[in-house]
């Protein structure tokens, strides 16, 4: 199964024509009087999807977009992305990111703590001309990243956490920043009250869709589509929906034994588990879980009732799922 390219999906020119100055402001925005530390806050910056400013873009539609808004919009989110990456990977000592060594094993994790400061110090002063709200929206949301970091950190390795604390985790952790996105560019294009709490709810939805999606990829897809080894979510002590579910079934007690000594876990456990996971049906009742996230997000979408956008919100929330199918094809 071979997936669209995003740009059919999002057949709005305005809003490519935006995320092309999205990409001159980030580099503007990355730019330090200090040489060293503009190599160090651009380092990864070629190598983004730029998923959450295309929503920025794409929400800013709702309102008409007019003006250079939008574009900072996208900007601001961006760069409080990528600042929380540099911290992310100080945090789980990662070697790689987005396919390059990271910041902190390229540099030191001071240096990476530094610049991930810097970006989020940047996304603040990009914001602020977008006003008092946009500045608020964006440290309530970094707020949440962080305890949703928190949360994760106590949760791992623990083999007794449920659901609703993973969901505790994603829902701070990944999907505040889809929901900001979504937020921040339907206020920066002027869209109506009702309209940017349609945005918002649909955001959410979509951002807790995102990450479910990502997790069940760790363990349906191969390392070629994932550029990293399978069942790296486990490796690192993180146990996911589809795991926490297999938990809580009669498959519990097996794969407690298999991961219950600690890490670092053998790589044959790891693909028991993996395969336990898999056979045990665990992975398509997550991803019914998804499709239950889908329609809440496209029923968000309907009473927007715009009749460019809405389809194209729709479509971008099942491509998300879609992926999952795309991976189980190779």
């Amino acid at each position: 199964m071979e997936l669209p390219p995003i740009r059919q999906l999002v057949p709005i020119d305005r809003v490519w024509s935006r995320l092309e100055r999205v990409e001159t402001r980030l580099l503007e925005a990355t730019t330090s009087d200090d040489p060293f530390l503009t190599e160090i806050a651009q380092h990864l910056l070629a190598s983004g999807k730029r998923y959450r400013p295309l929503l920025a873009q794409v929400a800013a539609e709702l309102g008409g977009a007019a003006g250079g808004e939008p574009v900072e919009a996208g900007v601001a989110v961006e760069l409080v992305h990528l600042g929380s990456l540099y911290h992310d990977d100080v945090i789980d000592e990662a070697a790689v990111r987005r396919g390059q060594t990271s910041v902190n094993y390229n540099w030191t994790n001071t240096i990476a703590i530094l610049a991930g400061d810097f970006l989020l110090a940047r996304a603040s002063e990009v914001a602020a001309p977008l006003g008092p709200e946009a500045v608020a929206l964006l440290a309530r949301t970094y707020a949440l990243l962080c305890e949703g970091q928190i949360r994760e950190l106590q949760l791992t390795d623990d083999l007794d956490h449920g659901p609703d604390s993973y969901f505790t985790v994603i829902e701070k952790k990944t999907a505040s920043l889809i929901r900001t996105s979504a937020r921040l560019g339907a206020i920066a294009g002027g869209a109506d009250e009702a309209t940017i709490e349609a945005a918002t709810t649909w955001g959410h939805e979509v951002g807790v869709v995102f990450q479910l999606a990502d997790d069940v990829l760790d363990l349906v897809a191969t390392e070629e589509f994932l550029g990293k080894p399978a069942g790296s979510d486990i490796r690192e002590g993180t146990f996911t929906l589809p795991v926490l579910y297999a938990l809580d079934s009669t498959d519990g007690d097996q794969i407690r034994k298999l991961l219950g000594g600690g890490r670092p876990h053998d790589q044959a456990a790891v693909e028991q588990v993996i395969q336990i996971v898999r056979s045990g049906g665990h992975v398509e009742r997550a991803l019914r879980e998804t499709e239950e996230h889908i329609r809440l997000a496209e029923e968000a979408a309907a009473t927007m009732a715009h009749e460019t956008v809405t389809p194209v919100l729709q479509s971008l929330g099942s491509y998300l799922v879609e992926r999952i199918s795309a991976a189980r094809a190779v």
